[in-house]
């Protein structure tokens, strides 16, 4: 049967990526990476022609630990023979599609990722875990999920899931069905913005247009020097030492600072909603329906979808023929999981989390379960997304080795400037 990996990490997104091109440099560390889907693929249903990341280029899978890898964004450029132009072009922001582009040339050079391997079921054998594929059985000392976040569905939706009611993670998957159609677009984030503005500027648009949103309305990003603090090594730990109560408040308290929109693609939102009114005669109609939240629906005659919306101070009703729920993502630990969830340790419905992301469970300290993104409610709002990426990856890697790989780095700064009082923060969607 032979020794089992030093790690097993179930899923192949950005985060396990960052795990797996980290692992290269650590010579004689053995570690596979289980991914279900055939191929790589980044949120495929949102990428978007115009959509840009809301961090950093720099911020990709390795470079702030480790910028003489060989798996950075840059050297992705220069192996693609457009380094120079790309800094031509000056953009404001990296295409999304690029970046994706880079993850899935990071993917096909890591000898440890697997795809057409879906994990089942893991569980403790009582000297290693057991990773069941229809493959066969992994055996690891230590598990890292990554595994990412699911789709989040309102509770009038969720048992309405089809071609005429979908989330926005499958939105290109039914974009072109949508031309000519009334569409409306539930979620007032930086998704719902981007499916808004790829349906008023499609080559066939909707006949009418109504975009819902609960929010008061539409709060920019917040992406000032001081609230970017936040998204330093320092804070997450800062975060992580607060008391449970205090950091779940301020999770509250960050929602909108943390879920906003693109400043640039409001303004261009702005404008395009004002030639759709004003100018263009054959646009049809587009309403802006913000302080709405969608309560339920009916199906009418002829598949005609009926929104009832309750607003501060009344009812409404609006009608569309299909349903794009740009309603975010919640954490969740995965089904494969399941055979686990006794053993693991919980409070108030969310898993307990140690410093190295490790889960706290009633099994022997030398074997651990990691999680990426999946302790936002431990490590504050930047865990889930790109900015922390590559120091949790490393973090994960320094406690499975045994090791500490942050001398010489700037892994902590900001800590001196980030003390356990700050309340703003924001969160790169």
């Amino acid at each position: 049967m032979g020794d089992p990996y030093d790690y097993a990490a179930v899923g192949a997104g950005p985060a396990n990526l960052s795990l797996a091109a980290q692992a290269q440099a650590r010579p004689g560390l053995r570690g596979v990476h289980l991914e279900r889907a055939e191929r790589f693929a980044w949120h495929p249903g949102l990428l978007l022609p115009g959509a840009t990341l809301q961090v950093s280029c720099l911020k990709d899978l390795v470079t702030p630990v480790d910028p003489t890898s060989p798996y950075t964004f840059l050297a992705f450029l220069h192996a693609q023979g457009r380094f120079h132009q790309f800094l031509n072009a000056r953009f404001r922001a990296v295409h999304r599609t690029e970046f994706d582009a880079y993850l899935r040339w990071v993917a096909e050079q890591l000898p440890t990722v697997r795809f057409g391997h879906e994990v089942h079921a893991v569980d403790f054998t009582g000297s290693c875990f057991a990773l069941e594929t229809r493959h066969g059985t992994v055996r690891a000392r230590h598990v890292v999920l990554g595994t990412g976040q699911t789709p989040y569905v309102p509770e009038p939706f969720r048992d309405a899931l089809d071609d005429t009611v979908f989330h926005s993670g499958q939105f290109l998957r039914h974009a072109d069905g949508l031309a000519g159609k009334r569409v409306a677009v539930v979620g007032g984030g930086q998704s719902g913005a981007e499916v808004v503005r790829h349906l008023l500027t499609a080559r066939a648009r909707p006949a009418e247009l109504h975009w819902i949103t609960r929010r008061p309305g539409l709060p920019p990003l917040d992406e000032s020097a001081f609230t970017n603090d936040l998204f330093l090594p320092g804070a997450a730990r800062a975060f992580f030492h607060l008391p449970a109560s205090e950091q779940a408040a301020r999770l509250a308290a960050q929602k909108y600072a943390g879920d906003g929109i693109d400043d640039t693609l409001l303004t261009e939102l702005y404008q395009l909603l004002y030639l759709a009114t004003y100018v263009e005669q054959d646009a049809g109609p587009v309403t802006l329906l913000t302080g709405h939240e969608v309560t339920g629906f009916t199906r009418a005659a002829g598949g005609a979808l009926r929104l009832v919306l309750k607003s501060a101070d009344a009812t409404a009703e609006a009608e569309a023929d299909a349903v794009v729920l740009a309603t975010g993502y919640r954490q969740g630990l995965p089904a494969c999981l399941r055979p686990l969830l006794p053993r693991i340790r919980f409070r108030d419905g969310l898993p307990r989390v140690r410093a190295d992301f490790s889960l706290e469970w009633d099994g022997p300290a030398g074997h651990r379960i990691h999680v990426q993104n999946g302790a936002r409610h431990a490590f504050g709002i930047a865990d889930p997304q790109l900015s922390l990426l590559a120091w949790r990856s490393r973090t994960v890697l320094d406690s499975i080795t045994g090791t500490d790989s942050t001398a010489g780095t700037d892994s902590t700064a900001g800590t001196d400037r980030t003390d356990a009082d700050r309340t703003t923060a924001h969160d790169h969607t």
